[in-house]
């Protein structure tokens, strides 16, 4: 008789209980394992700030990666969007979020332009690149992103982690009360701009001052500045400039391109688990997107609002105005490539630029070739009496 068998053949009562409870136990381990391994934690709440003013696009855009966030991370993970000046001002944002003051924040990168030049670079690069698309293109797969972590970790070790998001058009060259005509006006001007759009400015002769978007158009109003730019027609217009200002100049090569940043405390945002990570990362790539969507239709309406029920002169900046702009742009390059102030200094901002140039020089020769011009499709189906 074979051990654990009965003379009929049959399995022992002992036998069958073992595989009767070893079947039970085994589809519960199957269970188990095809379950999701989902943390059940208690919502965390993070103070995330704006850099903009409530009233501004830039903070219903800073909502929009927020919302994002909120939606995607199920209850795990919360934001609560605070507007510029609720903790901090504008430019005390990056020192905010690096102390753990603030948990995030959005904000751009040329806010923190007087701690290196460089940080400029990401977000107001010269105008080597065809739009700022283009440039997020460089950061996330031309190399960018490493020089930015270099940037903030290596270089000025400061306490956090940020991503690149949102692609801005050009930027106007302003606001003013008479037309600038010439570049030789430009010389002695007082002027808001920020980033290395100051150096370029200070080149063309002008006295700039950088001021927080909330703060513009009371000092244009003041005589504190005589000209101005912020950044697009819903900012401007919702911000008042067409109330202090009737002359709009949009083109211009001082801010080409630009993106905002998303900042987050680097301790909390090393501790969190892989996937809430991920949702901080792949928010702002979502956020991005439909911002790109979303200002074509706001930024258009705008312009026209403005034009057609305030009053407001939409002027085209001349060509030897953009093309003194150019100019200057490369001796603002060239003086900043060689300064030796501090080894961090010319040499890796120099080392950013060559990267920039060597992505443009390939992807704006691919477009250039590539696209057929907008220019001659738009005239032929829209330019004709």
């Amino acid at each position: 008789m074979t051990k654990g068998t009965t003379q009929g053949g049959k399995p022992a009562a002992g036998r069958r209980r073992f595989m009767a409870t070893a079947a039970v136990g085994g589809v519960a381990a199957a269970g188990t394992l095809a379950a999701p391994q989902v943390s059940r934690a208690q919502t965390v709440t993070w103070r995330f700030q704006s850099t903009w003013p409530q009233r501004d696009i830039f903070h219903e855009f800073a909502q929009d990666y927020v919302t994002r966030v909120n939606t995607i991370a199920g209850g795990r993970l919360r934001l609560e969007l605070l507007a510029a000046g609720a903790v901090v001002g504008a430019f005390q944002l990056i020192d905010a979020v690096s102390s753990g003051t603030l948990d995030g924040g959005h904000g751009v990168s040329a806010y923190w332009f007087g701690k290196n030049k460089a940080f400029s670079l990401f977000g107001t690069a010269p105008p080597w690149f065809g739009d700022a698309n283009q440039f997020l293109g460089w950061f996330y797969y031309g190399g960018g992103e490493a020089l930015y972590n270099e940037l903030i970790g290596d270089i000025l070790k400061v306490n956090v982690v940020g991503f690149q998001t949102g692609p801005m058009p050009t930027q106007p060259l302003g606001w003013f009360k008479n037309p600038i005509e010439r570049a030789e006006q430009i010389r002695g001007l007082k002027y808001r701009t920020v980033g290395l759009a100051a150096d370029l400015f200070n080149e063309l002769g002008a006295a700039v001052v950088s001021l927080p978007g909330g703060e513009i158009v009371p000092a244009l109003e003041r005589g504190v500045i005589d000209g101005a730019e912020f950044n697009n027609p819903s900012s401007d217009r919702v911000l008042g400039f067409p109330d202090v200002a009737k002359v709009y100049m949009i083109q211009s090569f001082h801010q080409r391109t630009e993106t905002f940043e998303v900042l987050f405390n680097k301790q909390k945002y090393d501790a969190l688990p892989a996937e809430l990570k991920g949702v901080l990362r792949h928010a702002s790539e979502a956020a991005s997107a439909d911002m790109s969507w979303k200002q074509q239709d706001r930024y258009s309406k705008d312009l026209n609002e403005m034009a057609q029920t305030q009053g407001v002169r939409v002027m085209t900046t001349p060509r030897p105005v953009l093309e003194a702009q150019l100019r200057a742009w490369d001796a603002v390059i060239q003086k900043l490539e060689a300064d030796t102030s501090s080894p961090a200094a010319g040499a890796f901002f120099k080392k950013v630029c060559d990267s920039q140039r060597a992505w443009c020089r390939r992807v704006q020769t691919f477009y250039l070739r590539y696209d057929a011009s907008s220019v001659l499709s738009f005239n032929h189906f829209f330019a004709r009496g």
